[in-house]
């Protein structure tokens, strides 16, 4: 007898992702032309911004660094690679596999406001970290009044 897990709400759970990700206000939001059409999964991302530079964490456990390739051209972001597949001699040893395998691709609309040439990225205990700096011109700056 096998034990089969049940997601009775796992169509729903998709569409409220899908529906948080439209109307998020977010300036780094995530293109619309990225979807599981063009990555056979998608690793989870969280975009923080602070107030000299967006930051976009990945989780990539299990993925190389040179296996990840970050472009960022015409305002889009673009974060691709891929996770290695199980290696033949070591597939029978398996009784589950639940971690994605394959390609995947993530893109991200990145703002005008933005400076191109600063972006870095580095990886640490396999999440990707992705600094997008802003320019100096468009970060705000309080002028105190002196009587």
């Amino acid at each position: 007898m096998s034990i089969v897990r049940q997601q009775p709400y796992g169509l729903l759970s998709e569409l409220q992702r899908e529906m948080d990700r439209l109307f998020s206000a977010s300036p780094l939001r995530e293109d619309g032309a990225a979807s599981l059409a063009s990555g056979d999964w998608q690793p989870a991302v969280d975009v923080r911004e602070d107030a000299e530079r967006y930051v976009l964490l990945v989780d990539l456990p299990g993925v190389k660094p040179d296996a990840v390739d970050i472009n960022l051209e015409q305002g889009v972001l673009t974060i691709s690679g891929e996770r290695p597949a199980i290696p033949a001699d070591e597939v029978s040893g398996y009784r589950r596999a639940e971690r994605a395998r394959g390609r995947f691709v993530r893109r991200f609309s990145v703002p005008e406001s933005v400076d191109v040439e600063q972006v870095a990225a580095r990886v640490e205990d396999g999440v990707l970290q992705v600094s997008i700096p802003k320019l100096a011109k468009v970060m705000a700056r309080r002028i105190q009044v002196n009587s």
